[in-house]
């Protein structure tokens, strides 16, 4: 006779929860430049964060909920690997639109569009007569393209938003296009997405890109909603990177780095 129980998953250990906890973990760690600034933003102190990451400790049910709420995971990963977890495959790559929207989204290779930073300036959708300058990151993973950056505190500051860098942080998706490529943008939680496109620029080094930023507003009097785009491969290079991370926020277009300013044309309208 059958007592119930042959469908059950065998018990896990306490250990046995704590060393998949831990593996899971490290794994949502590594989209994070620095587990100290990681643990800041969750409120969790760096030692202890550690004991979880290795197995030796277990967190409180808060704390367990805290970490899943940021990761934007639920309580399996106690039980499961994360890549077990990863059953949905996303909206762009559901069977109704995946030959059509989410169509070639691994096929960009790296001389398309390479890794590494790139440092990007457009004309302020808030501030018209200003230039915002800004540092993005994109690289591969699990055969996607992805961009991420932080927007500078100045143009935060402008709209009276918090100016931490969660609140900062957008993250994105690259898209191939037909003449180039195509990037999906949010902040964490919120509703509203920019639309970039960007389409390479013959020049002597091959690392410029043109093209155009659009943001998800109504329309008003004073904003506007779309704008020219320049983006300049930096690479990964240290010296250059730091000497963009520098120059970001607003600049004057006469400050504009020469180059960019022919790029983005300013004394003609965007259309």
């Amino acid at each position: 006779m059958n007592d119930g129980t042959s469908g059950l998953r065998p018990q896990k250990s306490p250990a046995e929860l704590r060393q998949m906890l831990g593996q899971n973990l490290r794994i949502l760690a590594q989209d994070f430049p620095s587990i100290s600034r990681l643990c800041r933003e969750l409120g969790i102190n760096r030692t202890q964060f550690n004991r979880y990451l290795s197995g030796e400790s277990f967190p409180r049910p808060d704390v367990l909920h805290r970490i899943c709420t940021f990761f934007r995971v639920d309580a399996r990963i106690l039980l499961e690997p994360l890549a077990d977890l990863s059953g949905d495959k996303g909206v762009l790559n559901h069977p109704l639109i995946a030959e059509y929207v989410g169509s070639g989204m691994t096929d960009i290779p790296q001389d398309v569009f390479p890794d590494g930073f790139y440092r990007f300036s457009r004309r302020s959708f808030i501030e018209q007569d200003l230039i915002i300058i800004g540092l993005v990151y994109v690289f591969r993973k699990d055969d996607h393209t992805f961009i991420r950056g932080y927007e500078a505190k100045e143009a935060m500051q402008e709209q009276g938003l918090p100016t931490d860098s969660a609140t900062r942080e957008f993250r994105g998706v690259i898209l191939p296009q037909e003449d180039g490529v195509a990037a999906l943008v949010s902040h964490a939680r919120t509703m509203a997405t920019s639309f970039n496109y960007l389409s390479r620029v013959a020049s002597f080094q091959n690392h410029y890109w043109i093209g155009y930023a659009t943001r998800t507003v109504r329309e008003t009097v004073t904003g506007c909603r779309a704008a020219r785009l320049v983006y300049e491969h930096l690479g990964n290079e240290t010296g250059p990177v730091l000497e963009a991370a520098r120059t970001v926020g607003f600049c004057s277009p006469d400050n504009l780095m020469p180059y960019h300013r022919k790029l983005l044309q300013l004394e003609r309208p965007f259309s």
